[in-house]
């Protein structure tokens, strides 16, 4: 038996409530302490609150899936930002996730659209660029007439080599390709960059 089944079994409380930690242990930035208060919290809340937890993690799971054209999350086919007319489709941010799309949005300063490549190249974890949607936005560039693209890779290691593949890939393609300002410190997650400075970042962006 796995250290987690151990675990779960010898709780106190019993089987239920161990394996209610284990799952808790397993979300991110969530070690044991954590996950223990969070299912002493599930314990003490009315069970009418704890099935609205669970109905709303399902409803998430259901519903919600990758834009069929830049890859942000959605309820819907295309994105709320892929449907607006109002932003330049021309202009594309190429983002590493999801997550990244909501800090950028916060600036409240970019009004072009985005494509999300959902993760990053990074051949110690096994991910490349087919794992990635790459392709799909070299079919961006070349079908719609996209005239800029913004590479807002995180500033890592693995961040860079990502742009620098994407920017070789369309380095014959009618396109100018320019990248965040490096007000971004090295290093960074833009999740946890302050909205002036991924403003700043934005307005300041330069050529690759």
């Amino acid at each position: 038996m796995s250290m987690r089944g151990r675990e779960s079994q010898s709780h106190p409380y019993g089987s239920s409530v161990g394996h209610l930690i284990d799952q808790f242990a397993t979300l991110p930035g969530i070690g044991r302490k954590s996950a223990e208060r969070l299912a002493h919290y599930i314990l003490a809340i009315p069970e009418r609150d704890a099935q609205q937890l669970a109905n709303a993690i399902l409803a998430v799971k259901q519903s919600v899936r990758p834009c069929s054209v830049c890859f942000n999350l959605t309820e819907t086919e295309l994105c709320s930002i892929c449907s607006d007319s109002r932003r330049d489709k021309k202009l594309v941010c190429v983002v590493e996730q999801p997550r990244d799309v909501v800090s950028l949005e916060a600036a409240s300063s970019f009004q072009g659209v985005y494509h999300v490549l959902r993760g990053r190249i990074s051949p110690l974890e096994g991910i490349g660029p087919d794992n990635l949607t790459i392709d799909a936005l070299i079919r961006r560039v070349k079908q719609d007439g996209v005239t800029e693209i913004i590479m807002a890779t995180n500033p890592t290691l693995e961040g860079d080599g990502t742009a620098l593949y994407i920017s070789n890939l369309l380095e014959n393609e009618n396109v100018e390709i320019t990248r965040l300002a490096r007000g971004i410190a090295s290093g960074s997650v833009l999740e946890f960059a302050n909205k002036e400075m991924l403003s700043d970042a934005l307005h300041g962006r330069q050529r690759f």
